[in-house]
């Protein structure tokens, strides 16, 4: 599957937890989480990556940001930490800019 976001989850053929949206951009919980807390961040409108804005331009990547620094310091609140990651090129399974934002559980012991 080249773009799971817009054939699965932005049409509604996945199921989806939203925990944030705005009219351009959807934050949700993850349908296969690898991570205790895992929230994948999309624009509604399809963007094939972050170097690749196609027709999104800049103005649409700078409101997929904004929710994701929302998202990432929600889950830093509740959790103690956040990690934000996005791929490219062959480590972008998914041919649709996405921003996962995790908490990865415990922290190795001495980082606080």
């Amino acid at each position: 599957m080249s773009d799971f976001y817009c054939e699965q989850a932005l049409n509604g053929l996945t199921p989806i937890e939203v925990v944030h949206e705005t009219d351009r951009v959807l934050a949700f919980k993850h349908t296969r989480p690898s991570y205790p807390v895992h929230i994948v961040v999309v624009p509604r409108q399809h963007i094939p990556s972050l170097v690749n804005l196609g027709d999104g331009g800049e103005d649409l990547l700078l409101e997929v940001l904004r929710v994701v620094r929302l998202v990432a310091a929600q889950v830093a609140a509740e959790h103690g930490a956040a990690s934000v990651v996005t791929n490219e090129g062959n480590y972008q399974e998914s041919k649709h800019m996405h921003w996962h934002v995790i908490n990865r559980g415990d922290l190795p012991e001495g980082l606080a």
